[in-house]
C-alpha cells in the first residue's frame, strides 16, 4: 500500500510522520520532501493492510493533506529513492530536498526546519 500527499507545513508533516511512527504499521519506507510551498510525504507499507485500516489511513491523512498527484520530476525523485539510490545522489541530481527517506524520523524534519528558519531569520508559513 502507497499514500503520497501534500501537506501544508511542517507541523502537519511531523504529525503525519508521529502517526506512522506510533501506530503499528509494517513500513517499507516514509519519504519527506520539502518544497518551497509545502511538503510531499510517500507513504509505503509492505504488507497489505485491511479495508478498514486503509480507510482509517485516508481519513486521517485526508484531515491533515491532500493526495498528490506528482509532476514528472517528483515521480523520478520517489522512484530514485525507492530503487535505493542515496538521497544526497537525487537531491543534486533533481534539486530537491529530501528532508527523510527509510523510516520515520521526526527529528530530521524538526532539524530541517529550525536550520531553514536560522538562515532565513524568520519563519515561513511552510515551516511553522
Amino acid at each position: 500500500m502507497q499514500y503520497l500527499y501534500y501537506l501544508a507545513n511542517a507541523s502537519l508533516t511531523l504529525r503525519v510522520v508521529e502517526y506512522f511512527s506510533r501506530n503499528d504499521f509494517s513500513l517499507e519506507f516514509i519519504t519527506v520532501i520539502n518544497q518551497f510551498h509545502g511538503w510531499i510525504i510517500n507513504v509505503k507499507i509492505k504488507s497489505f493492510v485491511s479495508e478498514q485500516k486503509d480507510k482509517d489511513i485516508k481519513a486521517f491523512l485526508s484531515e491533515v493533506g491532500i493526495i498528490y498527484s506528482p509532476p514528472e520530476f517528483i515521480s523520478n525523485v520517489l522512484g530514485s529513492l525507492e530503487a535505493g539510490e542515496s538521497a544526497i545522489k537525487v537531491m543534486q541530481r533533481y534539486q530537491v530536498a529530501v528532508v527523510s527517506h527509510g523510516r520515520p524520523q521526526p527529528n530530521e524534519i524538526e532539524i530541517f526546519r529550525q536550520s531553514y528558519i536560522r538562515g532565513l531569520g524568520y519563519c515561513p508559513q511552510h515551516l511553522a
